[in-house]
């Protein structure tokens, strides 16, 4: 004989939850999110049309066969446009000066396995500025095989997270105070790219810890005018460049994205002989 059918399931009660450990480490990212959220960072969405970069990416992988990817050519076109102007990644000093350094180090995040976990850990590619997309894309590829980078500090974790929140942020605080000693650490500027999109459009809003930071959101396909004026689909990246409004003003944004478009659209680091 079969057996009976139960029925459906019965409900959840309303008010059924649980109650789980907060993770002791993702308080480190409170504290950073803190002090960020102390600066006046202003935002600017974007849309860069990407077909004729990306078509000259694949063309120089076969020519090449050394792999090269979408984020190496943006890291490299960002660093090269901020070079064109210092004053895009200044650091205050105290309440009356400003450093800015002629090496653009970009902050980025490469994925670590430790103890079995995918983990994001920062990487500074240094003076991203006077390097290829060639060498941008090696370096991040080299960083993701080194073993964890912070494998000492994190030893140290657990008494630095035993300290009060307050202490931890005010020493968070005075150690990047000094400029030279915050490039070393967290580097002068930073990409970051948001994968959460998959296909379609979506920008992120990030919190920043630099002068000035480009995420690099969605990719989409949009109908556009090709090389020959005809209609035709075309690719669309979102980017959202966020400054410190503190030290950076509208003016010197709004030439350093015409120099961003025009270097990432024509893919000018791959195409100039001079630099690549």
């Amino acid at each position: 004989m079969p057996e009976p059918d139960p029925g459906p399931a019965a409900p959840a009660p309303a008010d059924a939850y649980r109650t789980v450990a907060y993770p002791r480490e993702q308080h480190q990212g409170v504290d950073w999110a803190a002090i960020m959220s102390r600066q006046h960072t202003i935002h600017g969405l974007l849309e860069f049309d990407v077909t004729e970069a990306r078509r000259a990416i694949h063309r120089r992988r076969r020519v090449s066969g050394e792999p090269l990817s979408f984020t190496a050519l943006m890291v490299a076109s960002f660093a090269h446009a901020i070079g064109a102007d210092p004053s895009l990644q200044a650091y205050r000093k105290g309440k009356g000066r400003v450093v800015m350094f002629d090496d653009v180090d970009v902050a980025v995040l490469v994925e670590h396995v430790i103890d079995g976990n995918r983990i994001p850990v920062p990487h500074i590619v240094g003076a991203a500025n006077r390097k290829t997309p060639a060498q941008v894309d090696g370096e991040i590829r080299a960083a993701r095989s080194e073993p964890d980078p912070y494998g000492r500090a994190r030893r140290f974790a657990a008494l630095w997270l035993a300290l009060p929140a307050a202490v931890r942020r005010f020493a968070l605080t005075r150690l990047l105070a000094d400029p030279h000693r915050r490039k070393r650490i967290t580097g002068t500027a930073a990409v970051t790219a948001v994968g959460m999109f998959g296909e379609g459009t979506g920008w992120g809003i990030p919190l920043i810890s630099h002068s000035i930071c480009l995420t690099v959101g969605g990719v989409g396909r949009k109908p556009g005018l090709g090389r020959d004026g005809a209609v035709e689909t075309r690719e669309v990246v979102c980017l959202t460049i966020s400054v410190d409004h503190d030290v950076v003003n509208g003016a010197p944004v709004a030439r350093f994205i015409s120099r961003l478009r025009e270097s990432v659209e024509s893919a000018a680091l791959l195409r100039d002989a001079a630099v690549d």
